[in-house]
């Protein structure tokens, strides 16, 4: 298992976006430091609806030159309605570990809304989203449950990095 010292360096990404309004979403990009220091930040736009969101976040790791990055945390595996990170080609072109985290169970049927609103690309999509694997439900020690697709790392490994 390999070890994060305290002040390893996590690259923290969310995004933003309202579906009705704008085709591009804001990706954005914060370097923490364990100790809670931040220490950097990126920022880019991705196509909502499209298929784009694994190449803005490794443009996005690159932009930031820094080889002192531990882990790349994204605020889930689906986002901008349904532009799917390929999480092990973000840690195969980065080298960088990855953990998509999400706060709340799934309660759509995936494949199936994939299909309906995609259905031109939809069988590359779910090729993407079931690349990715189960997600994990981990209970950390604060008490609250997320649910983790580790790339790169162990789930061990991954929930130690959310309990540090």
């Amino acid at each position: 298992m390999r070890r994060f010292k305290k002040a390893a360096r996590v690259l923290g990404v969310a995004e933003s976006f309202e579906k009705e309004v704008y085709r591009r979403s804001i990706l954005s990009g914060v370097v923490m430091r364990g100790d809670f220091i931040i220490d950097g930040f990126a920022f880019t736009t991705l196509t909502v609806g499209g298929m784009d969101a694994t190449d803005r976040i490794i443009e996005m790791y690159q932009s930031l030159g820094r080889q002192d990055i531990n882990v790349i945390m994204i605020g889930g595996s689906i986002i901008s309605w349904f532009n799917i990170i390929d999480l092990s080609k973000v840690y195969i072109l980065t080298g960088i570990p990855v953990i998509s985290i999400s706060y709340e169970p799934s309660e759509h049927d995936i494949e199936k809304c994939l299909r309906e609103y995609f259905p031109r690309d939809c069988m590359e999509r779910i090729k993407i989203y079931r690349r990715n694997g189960a997600r994990y439900t981990v209970k950390l020690h604060t008490g609250f449950t997320v649910y983790v697709r580790p790339s790169g790392l162990s789930i061990e490994e991954a929930k130690e990095i959310l309990e540090s």
